[in-house]
């Protein structure tokens, strides 16, 4: 019976406290506001990443030429200067044609007409006009390049602007210079890892970008004398392909 009543105190002691807790709790957030809470939390994000490049390279032989003549004549009237630059062209024109060269393949690439000045006498004197003209060609057999060049300052031509040997396709010499600069990079990527004390992710980016352009055998604009020597022997060689790529990698 006294431990009965024992549990009965306890209990009814318990309620009397909680009731009282709770009214506490009420009375503070009804006066005091609500009671603050907070929770701190911390976002960390890792974006180690090291790039390596590498570079690729091929040869290719060229299959096309293109070539830049002008002609370029003076004269005391603009129909004079005009008329002597239209025989030469033409002329040079029509020799180009006659040795299989397609009319597709010749295109005039400015038609221009000056005055001539002449300022010795402290004012502007008009002395003459200088008409010019250029055609650019396109050889489509390569092994006719130099005999094109003479034939055209034979015809009239007396300014040669420059001759490059080109390739119409240099997919399969991109892929072979590709191919190689992705092994270059692998390579450099690996042995840099080993050194620093690192290891490699995955690949997560991955550029690329193309060099080497073919050489221009006359510079540009060069005059040419009217009397010429022996015939033109100029080599095509190869064009060089160059890829550039750079890897970047995840690090471990």
């Amino acid at each position: 019976m006294q431990n009965q009543n024992l549990l009965i105190a306890n209990t009814v002691s318990f309620l009397i406290k909680s009731i009282i807790f709770l009214l506490l709790i009420f009375l503070y957030i009804k006066f005091a506001g609500p009671i603050p809470f907070s929770v701190n939390s911390t976002t960390t994000s890792k974006s180690d990443a090291f790039s390596v490049t590498g570079e690729g390279k091929a040869d290719i032989k060229p299959d096309f030429g293109t070539l830049r003549v002008g002609v370029t004549a003076n004269a005391q009237t603009v129909e004079a200067a005009q008329s002597q630059m239209n025989t030469s062209i033409n002329k040079v024109t029509d020799a180009l044609k006659n040795a299989g060269i397609a009319s597709d393949d010749i295109q005039t690439e400015n038609y221009n007409v000056n005055p001539n000045y002449d300022y010795t006498s402290g004012t502007q004197k008009i002395t003459g006009y200088n008409a010019n003209t250029n055609l650019v060609i396109k050889i489509r057999d390569i092994n006719k390049a130099n005999q094109i060049i003479d034939l055209t300052t034979q015809n009239g031509a007396n300014q040669l602007g420059g001759l490059t040997f080109e390739n119409l396709d240099k997919s399969k010499a991109e892929d072979e210079a590709r191919i190689k600069a992705v092994e270059d990079a692998k390579k450099k990527a690996s042995r840099a890892a080993q050194a620093a004390g690192f290891s490699l992710g995955k690949l997560v980016n991955y550029q690329e970008s193309f060099g080497g352009q073919p050489p221009i055998i006359y510079a540009a604009d060069r005059a040419l004398p009217q009397s010429g020597g022996g015939d033109t022997q100029e080599e095509p060689g190869t064009n060089e392909i160059v890829v550039n790529v750079t890897l970047s990698y995840e690090v471990r």
